[in-house]
């Protein structure tokens, strides 16, 4: 800790004991600067960065799709599916996909859905609804998320 020092100064201190001088915060009046070993400084930064991101869990969108006219017993099996994707920790998209005349029938779709949320319940996985049923074309879809940390 040296105080406020002019930069010549600063430069001969860091030139007498082998070291580098290093601008630590810019932006700070006045600027803060280290003498240090600049490559041992860099490392040590780069460790950091390196040991936050193996910390990061990555949340994927899984998209589950079906149509209107899906059977009882297959869309239970894709809400077992879309439970198994909500245990992992990862957003499920689910869609459904009009095709021809279904598209004059698009609250068939919102109920397929409305199913899908109380298949859910009943597994009791403990999602949330990001996204409520919407049209995107011929495509209804809704976005759910796991509520609970994610199990490994």
């Amino acid at each position: 800790m040296q105080g406020v020092v002019d930069t010549r100064d600063a430069l001969k201190m860091a030139e007498e004991s082998g070291l580098d001088l290093v601008e630590v915060s810019p932006n700070a009046n006045p600027p803060v600067c280290k003498i240090l070993d600049f490559g041992k400084f860099k490392y040590e930064n780069e460790k950091k960065l390196r040991e936050s991101r193996k910390n990061q869990t990555q949340i994927k969108l899984k998209e589950i799709r079906m149509q209107p006219k899906i059977e009882k017993h297959d869309l239970l099996f894709k809400t077992k599916h879309i439970a198994e994707f909500l245990e992992e920790g990862n957003k499920v998209k689910v869609t459904i996909r009009f095709r021809g005349r279904e598209m004059a029938h698009t609250e068939l779709g919102r109920v397929v859905l409305d199913k899908v949320l109380l298949a859910l319940q009943e597994l009791d996985t403990g999602c949330t609804l990001d996204r409520s049923p919407k049209m995107e074309g011929r495509f209804m879809s809704m976005i759910l998320s796991p509520s609970k940390s994610p199990r490994k």
